[in-house]
């Protein structure tokens, strides 16, 4: 029976550390010591890969792709999330791959409060070769800038209409609110295939307020992971799907225009546990 605790220790404080939360790290660690007993690994290579092995098996989901097979076109995505997350380049980032796979988009500067915001997308517009619908003056609707976005993607038979939304959670009601305006504007023409939440993986653990708040408010269908890229903090992603009943559906690696994949619960946890 396996009896030394001392590289589960290590593995139970590399999970601590990425921001998986002690009673996960204690939960996911206890179960690998039921595994290892089973099988009668031992080493720390053999503990690797049995961790390896049973995190890709606990974050892997049916649900994890993105919902562009109906066929019901336009595809529209809004994109919620609190400012400074990575919610514009995130957008940037999927229209150019959808370009790159020769689907067509439209994309929605609704953040219609915050000029630069409307700025920022405009400029990944232009990386992505996507076409943008802006507001019309500063403070527009921006229920009203959704519904132009869609009326676009209509008209020129767009495949996708990306909406980029605000991320202001001071005042819960004000963007439920908000929210709520911009779903009804873009159903009166079109249905909504993806509400994706945008999380920033260095905020750790602050992550888990933000999106119950949004999940609250938006009705998401899946989460962006971003900042990914080497900080070791992408845990909470695990908190998430397990206490939201969310699929982590993609994830920002950097800051360039490629920088960008869908989720793979191997290869996150091949990262976390440093097996190769």
């Amino acid at each position: 029976m396996f009896s030394s605790n001392v590289d589960l220790d290590d593995l139970e404080d590399i999970l601590i550390r990425a921001d998986f939360g002690i009673d996960a790290a204690v939960e996911i660690t206890e179960e690998l010591k039921r595994e290892a007993n089973r099988s009668g690994a031992a080493s720390d290579a053999e503990l690797r890969l049995l961790l390896k092995d049973l995190l890709t098996k606990r974050l892997t989901r049916s649900d994890s792709a993105l919902n562009l097979s109906s066929g019901d076109l336009p595809y529209v995505i809004l994109v919620v999330g609190v400012n400074g997350a990575g919610k514009t380049t995130t957008i940037g980032k999927l229209s150019r791959w959808l370009k790159d796979g020769d689907w067509s988009v439209v994309l929605g500067a609704a953040d219609t409060f915050r000029a630069a915001a409307v700025d920022q997308l405009a400029t990944w517009a232009q990386r992505a070769d996507a076409r943008i619908v802006r507001p019309e003056r500063e403070g527009q609707d921006p229920a009203s800038v959704a519904y132009q976005t869609v009326e676009l993607a209509i008209r020129e038979q767009a495949d996708i209409a990306i909406i980029d939304t605000a991320g202001r959670l001071q005042n819960k009601k004000d963007l439920m609110d908000e929210l709520g305006k911009v779903r009804r504007a873009v159903e009166k023409q079109a249905r909504i295939s993806e509400v994706l939440l945008v999380i920033d993986a260095t905020t750790g653990q602050n992550a888990m307020a933000q999106a119950k708040a949004f999940t609250e408010v938006a009705n998401v269908t899946g989460i962006v992971m971003t900042k990914l890229d080497g900080s070791a903090k992408g845990g909470i992603l695990y908190a998430l799907q397990q206490e939201l009943d969310l699929p982590v559906k993609l994830v920002g690696v950097g800051e360039g225009i490629n920088d960008f994949a869908f989720f793979s619960p191997e290869e996150f946890a091949k990262g976390l546990v440093a097996y190769k």
